[in-house]
């Protein structure tokens, strides 16, 4: 079990070198992510406490989803990439909405290390158009304009969201109690 997050950036790897990471890594490997950016590869490992961050917010956004009736698809930490752009990741968890799409409208990082590439411009070849950051115990969101980021009090994607409420709730020491709280409380604020 990892307990601790590092990461080691690499630098002038061919984007063939990357893929052949990929390839070679597979689904096998769920604690290593690697980003790519422009010829430097970052291999990280993920602890135990950033895991369970990431799957307490994945519960929480669901059900939400579920209570608002709103239509996604979840693809957790798949691979996106895109060669022409010479970026490449995985995000903690990703969402579509509506429909399914090559990537998707929203990815969401956990931070509790800073690493050596900067994810954002990764997103950013990658078109991502909401990004969302949960660092230190708080959500930063983004969203993607014509040529950058720009940082958004809250989600676009998903306006009706509060961010307050689900961020009291991102306790991944007691996941079950949580999310079970989450829930009722979203079924009292409908009923108000």
């Amino acid at each position: 079990m990892i307990t601790q997050e590092s990461s080691i950036a690499l630098y002038g790897i061919p984007w063939e070198k990357y893929e052949g990471l990929l390839s070679l890594l597979g689904d096998d490997q769920p604690a290593l992510r690697l980003n790519y950016l422009e010829e430097t590869l970052e291999i990280m490992t993920t602890s135990r406490l950033h895991e369970e961050i990431k799957t307490t917010i994945r519960m929480l956004l669901e059900s939400y989803f579920f209570h608002k009736g709103i239509l996604f698809f979840a693809i957790g930490s798949a691979t996106f990439k895109k060669e022409t752009q010479k970026r490449g990741l995985e995000p903690d968890e990703c969402y579509c909405f509506g429909e399914k799409k090559e990537y998707p409208d929203l990815a969401i990082e956990v931070v509790l290390t800073s690493g050596w590439i900067d994810k954002l411009e990764i997103y950013q070849g990658l078109g991502i158009p909401e990004v969302w950051f949960w660092k230190e115990g708080k959500f930063y969101f983004y969203k993607l304009t014509e040529r950058s980021y720009k940082t958004i009090t809250g989600s676009e994607l998903l306006p009706e969201l509060d961010i307050h409420l689900l961020s009291k709730y991102v306790t991944p020491e007691n996941q079950y109690e949580s999310v079970k709280n989450y829930r009722e409380q979203l079924i009292k604020n409908n009923r108000n």
